[in-house]
Order: structure tokens, then C-alpha cells, then sequence
């Protein structure tokens, strides 16, 4: 079966939040095939000390190209599907909006909704899918252009581009990559579905992997696990909530390390200091970029010479187990 769209401009509607939505809705409009005649986006947030409002990425380019944007606090109400429905939209665009859509309203537009999901599905369904992308241990990710449905990322999918990863990407890169292959895909598939069709291919439930919402908690790190998997746990985290190690004037950020050879020694021993490096349960870390509780980000030399002056080899830094 094929998702097939008529071959005219279509009016389109669009949900999305933070940059990655951004860049998608960036693509989206610069493509120029077709119309978007409403976004909609979160409410709007307090930021900085003085907790000013701030308008999200996607409302602040919306309203630089002067598209009419909404930003509901009830979804459940159907004044949204009414409004949709009255503007005659015939697809919906969601990417990253941050709330789960009703029935009513994803299937008010003619042909429904799409989803751009940050992930080859049915691997990674779920609310960080670049996250764990990175801390599984992936050899690719990419975005998966999919029919909204009622369960969490369960849809049909109807296109897909793939993203090959070498093992050194953080979130923030990935992220930015990602949001690019999200603009080109989306573009492509509705210039597909336009022209030949979609293929509508149902997830395989036997390959399904979730990526459940991170916790600020999540950036303890456990140095009795391997070293492998807590670079990967320091790459998945940058740069929220970060990975951290618990000292006696309060989190020290660790913000780059690689992984070498072990000595032996107990996990979290400091077994060098030129280069720094941490003993864990397999192996051990070479810590090359940290930040200081109240200090900004720098490298481990600096460090050394500064506010961590009193180490020396030897000193066991204490393990928080993390989830």
C-alpha cells in the first residue's frame, strides 16, 4: 500500500519546538513547494536571571516569515482540529513538538499527520532517540518520515535516510546533523508521496528498542563500569545534563575523555595526572576537557594547574551508580 498526495501545492500545518524543529521548518519553507499556513508550537518560557519570556526557535522563525502561529495549552478541547479542519489543511508536519497529539487532532487534516523521528525505527522509539543512539553504541542512526498514530512512535513508516556514526559524535553534533537529514527527508518524501507514492511499511515489533526521557540524574558517573561505555555515557550527555563526578565543592562536569588501557588499580584511581586518567571497571579514561564547579569549561592541563592543583596519583574519585 502507498501514501499517495496530489500533485499541487498542499497546505500544511506544522508542530514542532526546539532548533532541531527548526531547521526542519527552515527546509521545509526554503523548499518553497508548499504552503504553511500555521505552526504551531509550545507555550513560550521564562529564560535567564530575569526569567524573561522567550519565544521558542520554531515560533521565533515562523513569525520571521510571517506564518501565523498558535500555541495551545489544551490539545484535548478540539478547538485546534476545528481550526485546522476550517483552514483546510491537508497534512500536518510534527517534529520534536514536546506533547502527545490527540486522535482527533492528528487526523484532522485531509491526509493525516506525518513525524519526522530522529531515528531508524522501530530502533530508539521514545523521547531521546539521539541520546541513546550514541550511548548503545550505534554504527547509524538517521530520521524515519512516519504516519502519526495513537501509540508512542508506532506509526507506518513511509521514508527513511540513514547516518553513518564513527564514535565521536555528542548529542549537540548529532542533533545538528540529524535536524539537517530531517529537512532533506521530509522534503524528499513529500515530493514521493506527490509523485509515485510512499510505501506505507508497518515497524517490525520484534526489532523494537526504546529511548525513554533522560533525567538530570542520569549524568552520575559510575566509574566501576567499563570505560567504553562511560565515554560513550560522556558523548550521549553533552551537553545536557552533562556527566559529572561528585567533589568535595560539588560537581566536577566531564566533558571529553578517551578511552585506554587499565592498570588494575581500583575504579575511579587517578593513576596519572599527565594525562589525566581515571581507572574503571574495564579499562581506564583519559580525561582531556572539564569544567570546575562555578568555572567555565577547559582543558585538563588547565585544570591541573588551578583548582585541581591538590591532586595527585593515587586519589580515588567516589562512583555514583548511575540508572
Amino acid at each position: 500500500m502507498k501514501q499517495q498526495l496530489p500533485q499541487r501545492r498542499l497546505r500544511l500545518a506544522f508542530f514542532g519546538t526546539p532548533d532541531i524543529a527548526k531547521t526542519v521548518l527552515a527546509a521545509l519553507l526554503d523548499a518553497g513547494e508548499d504552503d504553511v499556513v500555521l505552526v504551531v508550537s509550545q507555550p513560550d518560557r521564562p529564560k535567564g536571571r530575569g526569567k524573561k519570556l522567550e519565544p521558542t526557535p520554531v515560533k521565533a522563525l515562523a513569525e520571521a516569515r510571517g506564518i501565523p502561529v498558535t500555541q495551545p495549552t489544551k490539545l484535548r478541547d478540539g478547538a485546534l482540529a476545528a481550526q485546522l479542519k476550517a483552514l483546510e489543511v491537508d497534512l500536518a508536519i510534527v517534529v520534536a513538538y514536546g506533547r502527545i497529539l490527540p486522535v482527533d487532532l492528528f487526523e484532522a487534516p485531509t491526509f493525516h499527520t506525518w513525524n519526522v523521528h530522529a531515528s531508524l525505527l522501530p530502533r530508539h522509539r521514545g523521547a531521546s532517540p539521539i541520546q541513546h543512539a550514541i550511548l548503545t553504541g550505534d554504527a547509524e542512526t538517521g530520521v524515519t518520515l512516519m504516519q502519526l498514530s495513537e501509540g508512542m512512535d508506532e506509526g507506518a513508516m513511509l521514508h527513511t535516510r540513514a547516518l553513518p556514526l564513527d564514535g565521536t559524535e555528542t548529542t549537540e553534533s548529532l542533533t545538528e546533523a540529524l535536524a539537517k537529514l530531517g529537512g532533506e527527508a521530509l522534503v524528499e518524501g513529500l515530493a514521493l508521496a506527490k509523485a509515485e507514492g510512499l510505501e506505507v511499511t508497518p515497524q517490525d515489533e520484534a526489532r523494537v528498542t526504546y529511548a525513554p526521557l533522560i533525567d538530570k540524574s542520569a549524568g552520575a558517573l559510575d566509574f566501576t563500569r567499563p570505560a567504553a561505555e562511560l565515554e560513550r555515557r560522556i558523548r550521549a550527555f553533552f551537553p545536557w545534563p552533562g556527566c559529572f563526578v561528585p567533589l568535595s565543592d560539588g560537581p566536577l562536569k566531564i566533558l571529553a575523555a578517551q578511552v585506554v588501557g587499565g592498570s588494575g588499580a581500583a575504579p575511579g584511581t587517578l593513576t596519572a595526572l599527565k594525562p589525566l586518567t581515571v581507572e574503571t571497571g574495564e579499562g581506564a579514561l583519559v580525561i582531556t576537557q572539564l569544567q570546575p564547579p562555578g568555572k567555565k569549561p577547559m582543558d585538563a592541563a588547565a585544570y591541573l594547574n588551578g583548582a585541581g592543583r591538590g591532586l595527585v596519583v593515587g586519589t580515588r574519585w567516589s562512583s555514583v551508580t548511575a540508572d
